[in-house]
């Protein structure tokens, strides 16, 4: 009855704290590779225990996994990196890959051949960027990355992965993303079918967008008409993401008379207006945060518009709109947002 309570993919476990550097000792003994697999997968199960995380990285352990890098199984490769995604899912784990000398060698598996093995590693980078230390420490695969984007030879799930990096990096410093044609890039992947690429990729050039060459280049790309269309997508976080690449993009010149041109004001005026409605009635915590960003982004969005003089104008017609977000509004932020738009639109010399 006890045999066949056994898992045959797991290795057997010792108890207690004994069971980690049990584990670790008979990957170094480079038994067969269906063995490592299950020494690899019983690891696993231990990483989601965060008392077990800390004796890993505390104990010396995660310096072994490098030479599994090299492994000739892919199964024992790719089973390697879910090891570190696992751990990377505790703050300690995220903090202890990027102390060691392991992100060398594991960005080479960039390269792998097998394609589970390429996504786990990209898993792993995802979850880095989690950290601003770890959003810097990528830095320098911004280009190989991006590189990747451009071949479109991945999966669906692995090109969401790479824009979410590129996103988070591209936060962190928006230099190498945009030294490397990344405006292009991502204005190109913007209309893509999958909703969770359209997602990421409006996310990350909303990172390009916050320093001036960005908005200049999506501007000069004549990226704000494909914008103000995703404004209308199905997905809320595709809109939000898309406003915020319009509420930078609206602080220069160039772009305040494109998205005017492109008749933007109303389609901001009714997230404003009707949104409000919906916010209240939303019960997921994660949507109304997202609610309130698109309300936030747009109103930052007129504020900017209300300085061209036709924006202006424009906007003194529908000022009992925004009135009414500064005199009902409870969130502070909003109503603080309201405030400064009527402002700038009432402003006179």
């Amino acid at each position: 009855m006890a045999a066949s309570l056994i898992d045959p993919s797991r290795a057997p476990v010792a108890f207690g704290r004994r069971a980690v550097p049990q584990l670790f000792e008979e990957l170094q003994q480079r038994p067969e590779a269906a063995r490592r697999q299950r020494a690899l997968n019983s690891l696993c199960d231990l990483m989601h225990n965060p008392e077990r995380v800390y004796q890993t990285v505390t104990g010396g352990f995660l310096e072994q996994v490098k030479v599994l890098f090299q492994d000739e199984d892919a199964d024992v490769r790719t089973k390697t990196c879910d090891l570190l995604h696992v751990l990377t899912s505790h703050s300690v784990g995220r903090q202890a890959l990027l102390s060691s000398s392991l992100l060398p060698p594991l960005s080479q598996l960039l390269d792998d051949p097998s394609s589970s093995c390429r996504r786990s590693v990209h898993r792993v980078l995802t979850r880095l960027t989690l950290l601003p230390a770890g959003a810097d420490a990528l830095l320098t695969l911004v280009p190989k990355l991006m590189l990747k984007l451009r071949q479109e030879k991945e999966e669906e799930e692995v090109q969401a992965l790479i824009l979410s990096t590129l996103s988070s990096c591209s936060y962190q410093d928006p230099r190498p993303a945009l030294a490397n044609d990344g405006v292009s890039l991502l204005g190109h992947i913007l209309s893509h079918r999958s909703t969770n690429i359209r997602r990421e990729a409006a996310d990350a050039l909303m990172a390009l967008s916050v320093c001036r060459d960005g908005k200049e280049q999506v501007c000069e790309q004549n990226l704000l008409p494909v914008l103000v269309g995703l404004l209308q997508d199905e997905d809320l976080e595709v809109q939000v993401n898309a406003v915020g690449v319009i509420m930078f993009t609206v602080t220069i010149t160039t772009g305040k008379q494109q998205c005017l041109d492109l008749d933007v004001l109303p389609v901001l005026l009714d997230f404003v207006s009707k949104k409000k409605e919906e916010e209240e009635e939303e019960q997921d915590e994660e949507r109304r945060r997202r609610r309130k960003a698109l309300v936030l982004y747009s109103l930052r969005a007129l504020t900017a518009l209300a300085e061209a003089p036709g924006g202006r104008h424009l906007l003194l017609e529908q000022l009992p709109v925004l009135e009414a977000r500064t005199e009902s509004e409870e969130d502070q932020d909003i109503r603080r947002s309201a405030q400064d738009a009527v402002h700038v639109i009432t402003w006179t010399p």
